[in-house]
């Protein structure tokens, strides 16, 4: 091999290709094993003899590369007319598969896009081209129909003589699909069926079909066409055609998605013998042809929705790690409140005991109801007695009972402990003298209430009867990803008002002097009757309810919207106000088009044809905001989506649009959010942001200077105030904990700089102080107690718990990445022993995070390592918990920038993965490369130069029979809220599956341990 033939190759047009082989191939004493010529062949020269070189130059190539084997001449081609080779097959009993001259119009290394046009090949005759050559086939198809597959029958047939996998993913879509065809799937061609019964909310819409090839040179189509006839041959179909080797990228998703759908429980295995009656009924029902209702349980498991998994583990966690057992989950009326209660009663039974329950509930249509997804979960049918309507239970261990009925018995007679379980639906009753009376009553072991609206209009908080507390919320783009609330259209559009010289106090504005500028502002008021007819073609349709400063102004806007042809009503508390009940109803019949209020409508009553809202005030609390956007959130016939218009003027600096915008677009870091405004927002279910030009000058503005502005405001609050415990102050002020502890500054910073009287400062406070933030995420109690040992006044080494001792190196290195300068561990913490002020801010954080956990941890597989499954580390704590930061050796975490970590004397490797690679958010080439498959098995691609038969490769491969661990972490974003490195959760111990490729080596991890759903949705690329 010579610098010639490099350059020939270089010719060819696979310069970047062939950087990385460059000293092999020209070295004057080079020698390419026989071994090697294949990986070479296939990985840097093949793509280049198809698609740059003619067939003469391309034969010079092959022939250069042989002759560069010592004593290979033999092997040199002859010269002549050069055949091209399509495949290699060995001879089976059941003989060759059909020949390859049957090919794809398109290369099977080009992409193409598909029409159905008269003068070019039809889906059905290329899917028929490309199904000869595959050695897997995918489908994901919204329905399957018989005279689609009929076209496609004997290549199917070969392929399962062949015993080729295909695997089919489709749905009950429009009832569509028939049940018969995919009977012959499974039963005649071998098929792998999975199928979406889901009726109730979207369904499966994709169509696309997947190739695999061992040679690399996988297909796939992805367009419109369904398994029909006209679809795959004259119908209007497009469909675009994507290859390894021209689309990588698209390709790499494709997998990456089908992977994840087909491990998706949602995604149910269909067995002919077993499902045919299920599927029919389905089918029937999502036709609108069903007419009957089964009388009997189904019999299928009951498995809880995403969200709903989510209340079910912080309901654990409530309980497990807080020892709380009064909780109240707060969620949207149909986000199945009761089948999450049903589930966490079935969790609370144990080896088949079943403690007593009472379900309350004040309808006998709810107990019903919920009787039935009780004995759907418990599988008895037999499960729960009535106490209502007349109705008496014989036993009454298991009792569903309404608040009327229940009061009617002698409660003094009942024991207050006679039940195990308490669970009270729409608890925002509580207040009512009824139900305090059976709460006053009543001692359960467990105190459930479920509750869509916790504040009530009379000023009453019911989560007053939980310590302030919410245990679980289904969060609000949760709900939407779940489509069970309305998909919304908010626009944030420019106000004509500048309240940038009201008053602010106490974290909002001044009511009395914001009311001045607004309530009889006529100007303003032309504004957003004017942007509202932009926004809304039919006025006449709108249904909307207008959240105003005060009933002065709910008043005016009121009447001039009446008297420009809009009828309205104000509904207040005043007097003169129109009566609720009465308002309500007439906006729900279309007799008046808007009602104009201040905080009677933020929750409480339900009108789910509500299809216009208008936040005609600044929303200063980002958890009113909600409310109030969700006042027309709820799924009604005939509201495709809720249009929402904000008016967006000059602002003061401390208004926090980053909060508000957060509340509605999930949690952002600041990047991320300027990023946002400036190109848009990516949100769930449909929903969209869409700012105007000058409002979004005014956001951007505002949350470029917030921070710094944050800080002046938050110095000058605390300047003003007595208190000395930062959860009190930032209660007080209403702020977040990292609004505190950002880049340089913490609590103590905050309190020097308003002048409060702390212990003096030692030598390393201004360092320390940068780094209180390392522990702002210590989320397992066994940590977070050696951590306060640690921190506290009268700490010495020789007195330490073994605990504390345990995770001593972990807290070390998180104050000290580089190691401070330090000989010894112990010398650092006797340095920290000189600043009391950060050691107790750091005992505050560090009790301020673990109240907030909503998470339980597991212990690990390693009993040598400080680490729990599913706890949330930083680099530098999981560094040193592996043993691999250490000071003797000088191997400190400020210099470890990689993302695998090997510790032969440990025997484990542990692999770090950030599934948001870049801070710019999405990116193509990165998304797909590391991300969860399903709970319990995650897709990790390996550092670049691995190859499968390497040292390291083979460690991956066969670590088990090594004894060897591997341990895996994963985080979402780079950076934290907090401004540092993000922490990694720990997901456990991982076991290999399988690999694809080498340099780099696609891995398929099983963990021992599923992860928890919270994190599952950011790592899943679903």
């Amino acid at each position: 091999m010579n610098e010639g033939l490099y350059e020939l190759l270089v010719s060819a047009g696979v310069r970047s290709q062939l950087e990385d082989l460059r000293p092999e191939l020209t070295a004057s004493t080079a020698r390419i094993d026989e071994a090697d010529l294949p990986r070479i062949l296939s990985q840097h020269v093949a793509d280049a003899l198809v698609r740059h070189i003619n067939p003469s130059t391309a034969l010079r190539l092959v022939n250069d590369l042989l002759n560069s084997l010592e004593g290979e001449q033999e092997n040199v081609l002859p010269d002549g007319d050069i055949s091209l080779l399509h495949a290699i097959e060995k001879a089976t009993p059941l003989g060759s598969r059909r020949p390859y001259d049957q090919r794809p119009t398109t290369p099977l290394r080009e992409a193409a896009l598909l029409t159905n046009a008269p003068d070019e090949p039809s889906l059905g005759r290329e899917l028929r081209a490309e199904l000869v050559s595959a050695d897997s086939v995918d489908l994901l198809c919204a329905f399957v129909m018989w005279p689609g597959i009929r076209l496609l029958v004997e290549e199917l047939r070969q392929l399962r003589a062949h015993d080729v996998p295909i695997r089919i993913i489709t749905s009950t879509y429009t009832g569509c699909t028939d049940r018969r065809t995919l009977d012959r799937l499974v039963h005649e061609f071998g098929a792998q069926v999975k199928v979406h019964y889901e009726t109730k909310r979207t369904r499966l819409h994709a169509k696309a079909w997947l190739f695999k090839r061992n040679t690399g040179f996988d297909t796939g189509y992805v367009g419109s066409s369904n398994l029909s006839s006209s679809a795959l041959l004259d119908g209007v179909e497009w469909n675009v055609r994507i290859s390894q080797t021209a689309t990588p990228t698209l390709m790499r998703k494709f997998d990456a998605t089908f992977e994840s759908y087909w491990n998706d429980p949602v995604f149910e295995s269909y067995d002919p013998t077993r499902d045919a009656v299920r599927l029919d009924h389905a089918l029937a029902e999502a036709a609108g042809k069903a007419t009957t209702e089964a009388l009997s349980l189904s019999g299928l498991q009951v498995t809880p929705f995403p969200h709903q998994r989510v209340i079910l583990d912080q309901l654990e966690a409530e309980r497990v790690l807080h020892d709380r057992h009064r909780n109240l989950v707060v969620a949207a009326t149909g986000t199945g409140k009761t089948v999450v209660a049903a589930l966490d009663y079935a969790r609370l039974c144990n080896a088949g005991e079943r403690p007593s329950l009472l379900f309350i509930a004040h309808r006998s249509e709810i107990l019903r109801q919920a009787r039935r997804t009780y004995a759907e979960v418990m599988n008895d049918a037999s499960f729960g007695e009535f106490l209502v309507d007349g109705q008496r239970p014989r036993g009454g261990k298991h009792l569903f009972a309404s608040i009327q009925s229940l009061l009617r018995t002698d409660l003094d007679a009942v024991d207050p402990a006679a039940y195990d379980v308490i669970v009270i639906d729409e608890f925002h009753h509580a207040g009512a003298a009824s139900y305090r009376r059976i709460l006053t009553h009543f001692a359960p072991r467990e105190l459930l209430g479920l509750t869509a609206t916790p504040e009530r209009g009379d000023g009453l908080d019911v989560r007053d009867f939980f310590d302030g507390r919410t245990a679980a919320e289904v969060r609000l783009w949760d709900a939407l990803a779940a489509d069970l609330l309305t998909p919304f259209h908010y626009f944030g559009v420019h106000d004509v008002v500048d309240l940038r010289g009201v008053r602010w106090i106490g974290g909002r504005y001044d009511r009395e002097e914001l009311d001045s500028r607004i309530k009889e502002n006529v100007d303003r008021a032309r504004h957003v009757l004017r942007q509202l007819e932009q926004k809304i073609t039919d006025i006449g349709a709108m249904k909307a309810l207008a959240f105003c400063t005060s009933t002065h102004h709910a008043q005016f806007m009121a009447d001039y919207f009446t008297a420009n042809g809009v009828l309205s009503l104000a509904v207040t508390s005043a007097p003169s106000a129109h009566d609720r009940v009465e308002a309500v109803e007439a906006l729900r019949r279309g007799d008046v088009k808007a009602l104009f209020t201040v905080d009677m409508f933020n929750e409480g009553i339900d009108i789910p044809e509500v299809n216009t809202v208008l936040f005609l005030r600044p929303t200063e609390s980002p958890t009113i905001f909600v409310q109030q956007l969700g006042r027309g959130l709820r799924l009604a016939a005939n509201k495709p989506v809720l249009t929402a218009l904000d008016f967006v003027g000059h602002q003061r600096a401390e208004y926090r649009w980053d909060r508000k915008l957060r509340a509605v677009a999930k949690n952002m870091t600041r990047r991320e959010l300027i990023a946002a405004v400036h190109a848009g927002f990516n949100l769930p279910g449909g929903s969209q942001i869409v700012l105007d030009e000058v409002a979004r000058e005014y956001i951007l503005d505002n949350v470029k200077k917030g921070i710094n502005s944050t800080w002046r405001s938050l110095v000058a609050e605390a300047r003003d105030s007595e208190i000395a415990s930062l959860k009190l102050f930032l209660d007080d002020v209403g702020v977040e904990l990292s609004d505190v502890l950002k880049n340089d500054r913490s609590w103590t910073t905050l309190r020097r700089e308003a002048k409060h009287e702390l212990p003096p400062a030692g030598a390393r406070e201004s360092h320390l102080v940068r780094r209180v933030r390392a522990v702002a995420h210590v989320d397992d109690a066994p940590r977070n107690a050696a951590y306060l040992e640690l921190l506290t006044d009268h700490m010495t080494w020789r007195n330490l718990s073994a605990n504390a001792r345990r995770h001593a190196a972990m807290l070390f290195f998180s104050l000290w990445p580089g190691g401070g300068g330090f000989t010894s561990i112990e010398d650092g913490f006797a340095t920290l022993a000189q600043e009391p002020a950060v050691r107790a801010e750091m005992r505050e954080v560090l009790s301020l995070t673990m109240d907030a956990v909503r998470h339980n941890t597991l212990g690990g597989n390693r009993s040598d390592l400080p680490l729990r499954v599913h706890a949330t580390y930083t680099r530098e704590e999981l560094l040193a918990a592996i043993g691999y930061a250490d000071l003797t050796r000088r191997r400190m975490p400020a210099q470890a920038v990689a993302g695998v970590f090997h510790v032969p004397e440990k025997q484990l490797d542990a692999l770090l993965v950030t599934t948001v690679k870049t801070e710019a958010g999405f990116s193509p080439t990165t998304m797909y490369r590391d991300y969860a498959i399903s709970r319990s098995l995650m897709h990790w691609e390996s550092q670049a130069a691995v190859r499968a038969d390497s040292e390291t490769g083979q460690r991956y491969r066969h670590h088990a029979e090594r004894n060897h661990d591997i341990l895996l972490f994963a985080r979402q974003h780079k950076v934290s809220a907090f401004g540092g490195g993000a922490p990694f959760v720990f997901l456990g111990n991982a076991h290999y599956v399988k690999h694809s490729g080498e340099r780099p080596m696609g891995v398929t991890w099983k963990l021992h341990d599923p992860m928890p759903e919270t994190v599952f949705r950011w790592a899943s690329v679903t």
